[in-house]
This record gives C-alpha cells, sequence and structure tokens, in this order.
C-alpha cells in the first residue's frame, strides 16, 4: 500500500481518470490518503478524512511512508480558520491555503510537511466547539458560490458546505448529503431542533441529495446557487426570491 499527501492549496477529486471528469471533491491543503492504483498519468486515492475516492493526477501525487500517514492519523486535527492566508517556507517562499486546510503537527505558528518546514501566523482550530461556534463559521462562506465536489471559499457544494463548517469546530462529516444523512440522531420534528443541526432533503425519487445548518426562528443556510439563507417549515426550504418551495424536507438530525 502506497500513502500520499495533498501538498497544494487544492487539488481536484475526479471521478475517472481524465481531465474532462467529474471533480467529485477537492482536496485541501494537508489532507493524507491512501492509495488504490495508479497508472503513468493518475492515481486513485481514498482520503482518509471522509473516505472519499476519486482521481488524481499522478503529478501533484505527493508519496508519504506508511509510518508518517500513521503518525497523522495519530496527531490533532488542526486546521487553518482564516478565508485565505499564507504558509511561508525555509526559502521565505510564500503559498496559498484555503479555510480548513490542515498544518501537520502544528505547533507555536510553525509545522512540518515531511522534510519541510513551514511557518503560519495566522488563526488556527482544532477542538471541538459549541454549535453557536457551527453558525459563526457557517456566515464565513455567505455567497460562495456554488461549485459541484467544491469544498472552499471560492466554491462549494451542499455537502462540502456542511462538512467543512463541521471541521471547522472539531466535528467530521462524510463527503455526500446522502452518507452525513447517515450520521447523528434523528430528530422527528423542526422544533426539537437547534441551530446548528443539519436537515436533509430529498428528490421525487427519495434520494437525499441536499442538506444545510438549521438556523433560528425558521431559517436555514444551505448552498443553492451560492451560500444562502432562506426560510425552513415542514414543506423543505421556501425560497423567498423565488417565491415558492425548492427543496423538500426528509429529515433533520443532530450530529451532537
Amino acid at each position: 500500500m502506497k500513502y500520499g499527501i495533498c501538498n497544494l492549496s487544492t487539488i481536484p477529486l475526479r471521478m475517472i481518470a481524465d481531465h474532462t471528469s467529474e471533480m467529485i471533491s477537492q482536496i485541501l491543503f494537508g489532507d493524507h490518503y491512501k492509495v488504490l492504483q495508479e497508472n503513468k498519468e493518475w492515481v486513485k486515492i481514498r482520503l482518509e478524512f471522509d473516505h472519499c475516492e476519486g482521481w488524481i493526477e499522478s503529478i501533484q501525487h505527493t508519496e508519504i511512508s506508511e509510518d508518517y500517514y500513521d503518525d497523522l492519523n495519530n496527531s490533532e486535527t488542526i486546521v487553518t480558520n482564516e478565508l485565505v492566508d499564507f504558509i511561508e517556507d525555509e526559502k521565505h517562499r510564500l503559498s496559498s491555503v484555503l479555510l480548513g486546510s490542515r498544518l501537520p503537527f502544528y505547533a507555536e505558528q510553525s509545522f512540518n510537511l515531511l522534510d519541510e518546514a513551514f511557518i503560519f501566523e495566522g488563526n488556527v482550530t482544532s477542538q471541538k466547539r459549541s454549535k453557536a461556534s457551527i453558525i459563526n463559521s457557517a456566515f464565513l462562506y455567505i455567497n460562495t458560490p456554488f461549485l459541484w465536489g467544491g469544498r472552499t471559499s471560492f466554491g462549494i457544494d451542499s455537502s462540502g458546505f456542511t462538512q467543512m463548517v463541521y471541521r471547522l469546530n472539531g466535528y467530521s462529516l462524510l463527503r455526500k448529503a446522502s452518507e452525513q444523512a447517515t450520521q447523528g440522531e434523528v430528530l422527528s420534528f423542526i422544533e426539537e431542533s437547534e441551530p446548528g443541526d443539519l436537515a436533509f432533503f430529498d428528490d421525487s425519487e427519495g434520494e437525499i441529495i441536499h442538506v444545510g445548518i438549521i438556523l433560528a426562528n425558521h431559517h436555514i443556510i444551505h448552498c443553492s446557487g451560492k451560500v444562502r439563507i432562506d426560510q425552513l417549515d415542514h414543506s423543505g426550504i421556501y425560497n423567498s426570491d423565488l417565491k415558492k418551495h425548492t427543496h423538500k424536507l426528509r429529515v433533520i438530525k443532530k450530529i451532537f
């Protein structure tokens, strides 16, 4: 078994080994993974963070040892808490890192990735935080445009949005809305929910395809076209701009 880590700000994760293939997710700086398959130009990987599988270009693959992979699994997960910031290497070269990127073995404004040392002077987070903090993190993404497979403040999808908001607060969600719906505790009514809980929505065939974060006073923040705030009722999401319901409510989950 081979292993790898992302040393770029973001790498597209594709459904199949082709540049024209659908982007199913994005790997952020510091995310590590197992190599499942490889050829001359592409590597199929499984992310450790959410077990999402897909293909990346071999030229963007940085190999690590099994011991290093295990050390990452056993170390504290510390992530950046700035929309965009920079890390500085030993030669004073700057590289951008995006909100929610992991800084391996971070301590006292520095960290190491393989044999290279970096400085990061921005804000970080690592501890499990309150539901009030979940809401504050969600607002960081307001007006972020929708991007299928996106996980950043430059483009994000509905489950990428909820996953990243929870990651910033010390909790791990799976990648797809249908997968996230298997996590946590089911709530019977909206009235039982608290701001920070998740609401899931399905299509005409009963497949869960959308997720958002519940706010106070029967509102929800979610990504539909962009990260936006809409009304939430027992039927689903009511879009005040379109003056109609756009998503049908399936289930409400309390993650913690």
